[in-house]
């Protein structure tokens, strides 16, 4: 039998016999009716013994067969409910774990899908700038091209190139914050100095577009990390600035309060899709209304690092007109 395999039945099946001989040698060197009494007993315990034992096993070889099936691919966990004790407790720890593995093979599952999207996104959205940086390097190189039409290639090549660079940058920092790689130094730092910072590499698109910048904040201080930060601050001007017509307006106010430091960028520009709000901070995510160059990873990584520094950034129309992106960051861990 099976069961006899085990070394700790057969040792235990030896002291019962032993100690059931002795003490029934010792009943009938009192009496008969003593030495039968005893050995009744001992064959009554050796049963009742060997009752418990086979069910013991006989439920350790159900449980062993229940992992075995979730081990070759079972969907269902069915760990059957069984009575108190030490083999209750036992089922009850392993059907935690093996829920907990089913769980974490699923979240592995779908991790796996989404970095095939995202590479497959990566793909398509440096492909089109090698397209067309391809396309304008061997049109500038053909002897019969005017120098005019050379240079405008040329500067199209030069777009193209910061296309990518935005976009391996930003998937780098976004990889590198996930992955916790990402250390944030805060600091104190005056929040006109930070919204000034933010606004100042888009001075000469908005001169170039006519656009104005209205900027209202004070000397009040915020405690962040001042290069990621204006960085994350400075793609919602971007997209304020690709966003309002020529001669428009956009305004990046702050409001400090005893509970958060708020950011506001607002435009003049048409607004959201009431639709696409939900979905402006995914990365890859375009609008219908987004401009050509647009690789949608700008919003993605602002809100990103706005998250990592204890904040919060939100996207809105404004009732009278444009739209709006709203940060906080707030003064104590909400």
């Amino acid at each position: 039998m099976r069961v006899f395999r085990n070394k700790e039945v057969r040792r235990e099946a030896t002291w019962h016999l032993a100690l059931t001989a002795i003490l029934t040698g010792a009943g009938f060197l009192v009496s008969r009716e003593a030495g039968l009494l005893t050995l009744a007993a001992g064959i009554l315990l050796a049963v009742l013994h060997g009752v418990f034992l086979f069910r013991r096993y006989r439920a350790i070889a159900r449980l062993s067969e229940e992992l075995d099936g979730i081990l070759h691919g079972e969907k269902e966990i069915l760990i059957a409910e069984s009575e108190e004790g030490e083999l209750a407790v036992l089922k009850s720890e392993i059907a935690k774990m093996t829920r907990r593995l089913k769980e974490q093979t699923d979240d592995l599952a779908a991790e796996k899908g989404r970095l095939a999207d995202a590479i497959a996104d990566i793909f398509h959205q440096i492909r089109t700038p090698l397209t067309s940086i391809h396309l304008a390097l061997t049109l500038a190189a053909g002897d019969g091209t005017p120098e005019e039409e050379k240079k405008k290639l040329l500067r199209d090549v030069k777009r193209g190139l910061e296309k990518i660079r935005f976009l391996t940058e930003s998937l780098l920092t976004l990889s590198r914050i996930d992955a916790g790689r990402l250390t944030f130094r805060r600091e104190e730092i005056p929040v006109r100095t930070l919204l000034e910072k933010a606004a100042e590499p888009h001075r000469i698109a908005m001169e170039v577009r006519d656009q104005s910048l209205l900027l209202e904040a004070g000397e009040e201080p915020v405690f962040v990390d001042p290069v990621w930060t204006s960085e994350a601050i400075s793609n919602l001007i971007r997209n304020a600035v690709e966003h309002t017509p020529v001669g428009g307006e956009i305004r990046v106010t702050a409001l400090d309060t005893a509970l958060y430091t708020e950011v506001t960028v607002a435009d003049s520009g048409p607004g959201f899709r009431e639709e696409e709000i939900p979905h402006l901070f995914e990365r890859f995510f375009k609008g219908k209304d987004a401009s050509p160059g647009s690789v949608g990873i700008g919003l993605a990584l602002c809100r990103e690092i706005v998250a990592a520094q204890n904040g919060t950034v939100t996207a809105e129309n404004d009732p009278a007109r444009g739209a709006r992106f709203k940060v906080r960051f707030y003064k104590s861990v909400i």
